[in-house]
């Protein structure tokens, strides 16, 4: 019998072993996808307990503790932090087999040197050990991403984000780089003609310029674009529920955007081709500045209409979604790449209905002037398991190359989160170490091998986005 996490977690075989230890266990982590507060970076967030830094904003465990059934009062509510804490590892034992359970004992270990099974018996201790921790200068937001030989971070902006805590993080003496990354999701969404005309005001007031009409808001947009790419930007990030290339005049566009700004009700067809214009033109944008696009498919979002009312988003309601998405995703990119104008771009899907689809559709636009220019994505939110991530490894194996992957990402809110890039590559070392024991591939590629390891962990997202 294995004994639980230990050095050969996941690791099955003797190749595997050697990919992971000699190769991908010393490589730093890019994370170029993440939720992490800025403000907390730069302030350099000391975390009261353990409760904070491990259930604040952490929708993952705060799903599988209603599940449990937990009160939402030691959920989102104000319960005293160790009472919240102790419902978690309550709710820990109960997940066995969920990602949590690997993800929670590798992050103890991994970061606070713990290494105790959490349950109802050990929560006090570990508690009390991992706290006292948090006080003290190693285990400050930015001690614990230098300690997890973090190199380069990209966080999750809104272009009307000034940006001034990346300022501050660049004069301070963290070695991790961090980044922004534009999100401009709210900047397309026009179905709420009401917030839609205060995001507006708020773009109208960073981008000082007055916005009339459609001409003027991509103006703004540009704007802001171009100083997202002066504080270091260069990637851009997108959550759809589906991609959006419903044909549209400039005329029905203009037309449609005023009417928005008159705070008239758009129908569902004028929604959908104001996004897609949005869509083509913020695309136009990242080509002309060289910046990677991203783009993240497929959820549904609040889902539970009462809890939103009560809590708002992001808060462990959403869910997997089925809309169409490979015409629409074709035509988005063949219109791009007619015009010269496709940037390179990573595809993240939901739905793992859609694996196979969306890398046969991807790869139709790869054009010989960037080795994996695009990319598949690793497996992500609910898919961001073992399953999910071997089911997207090997989808991109059959139908595109492995080795030239960017590779893992968090995607995660929260500073512990690391290990995920840990466990990824474990699973990875482990599919191509038991296809070597198999015969699958040959043994006397091994050399080749580990390096292909090194770059999927490393070194192909390095050079992709030219940190």
């Amino acid at each position: 019998m294995k004994t639980f996490l230990d050095s050969n977690f996941l690791l099955q075989t003797e190749t595997a072993q050697k990919l992971y230890h000699a190769h991908a266990s010393k490589m730093p982590i890019i994370d170029y996808h993440c939720h992490l507060s800025p403000q907390q970076i730069a302030d350099n967030h000391k975390f009261a307990d353990l409760t904070e830094i491990w259930l604040g904003g952490d929708h993952y465990k705060w799903r599988v503790m209603r599940a449990n059934g937990v009160p939402e009062e030691y959920v989102t509510g104000d319960k005293p932090a160790y009472e919240k804490f102790e419902k978690w590892a309550e709710t820990l034992q109960y997940a066995m087999r969920n990602p949590l359970y690997h993800w929670t004992h590798l992050e103890l270990s991994r970061i606070f040197g713990v290494d105790k099974v959490l349950n109802p018996a050990t929560a006090r201790e570990i508690y009390d050990e991992c706290t006292a921790k948090l006080q003290t200068a190693e285990f400050r937001a930015q001690a614990i991403m230098e300690r997890m030989h973090v190199e380069v971070v990209c966080t999750t902006d809104d272009p009307v984000d000034n940006l001034e805590y990346h300022a501050a993080i660049r004069k301070s003496n963290l070695k991790t780089k961090v980044l922004p990354a534009w999100r401009p999701d709210k900047a397309m969404a026009i179905e709420n003609v009401a917030a839609y005309n205060d995001y507006l005001t708020k773009l109208e007031a960073v981008a000082d310029i007055t916005i009339l009409n459609f001409k003027d808001l991509l103006n703004a947009l540009r704007k802001r674009h171009d100083f997202f790419a002066s504080q270091g930007c260069c990637l851009s990030d997108h959550g759809l529920s589906t991609f959006y290339a419903t044909p549209y005049t400039d005329a029905e566009i203009e037309t449609i955007f005023l009417k928005a700004r008159m705070k008239k009700e758009l129908t569902a067809e004028e929604t959908d081709k104001f996004r897609s214009a949005m869509l083509y033109e913020l695309a136009l944008m990242d080509a002309q500045s060289n910046w990677v696009q991203q783009f993240h498919i497929g959820a549904t979002r609040n889902n539970n209409a009462r809890m939103f009312k009560k809590l708002g988003p992001d808060t462990g309601y959403d869910a997997i979604g089925d809309a169409e998405v490979a015409t629409p995703l074709a035509r988005f990119l063949s219109r791009l790449d007619e015009e010269g104008a496709l940037a390179k771009s990573i595809f993240y899907n939901l739905n793992p209905r859609d694996n196979e689809l969306m890398v046969s559709t991807i790869y139709s636009f790869n054009d010989g002037t960037v080795p994996g220019k695009m990319q598949y994505g690793s497996g992500w939110w609910f898919l961001d398991q073992i399953h999910g991530m071997e089911k997207q490894i090997n989808v991109l194996s059959d139908l595109g190359l492995l080795s030239r992957f960017v590779g893992m990402l968090t995607d995660s809110r929260s500073f512990l989160s690391y290990p995920r890039h840990e466990y990824f590559r474990r699973i990875l070392c482990n599919i191509l170490g038991r296809e070597v024991e198999n015969g699958m591939l040959p043994a006397s590629e091994l050399p080749f091998l580990g390096k292909m390891v090194e770059d999927i962990s490393y070194n192909n997202a390095k050079q992709y986005f030219g940190f």
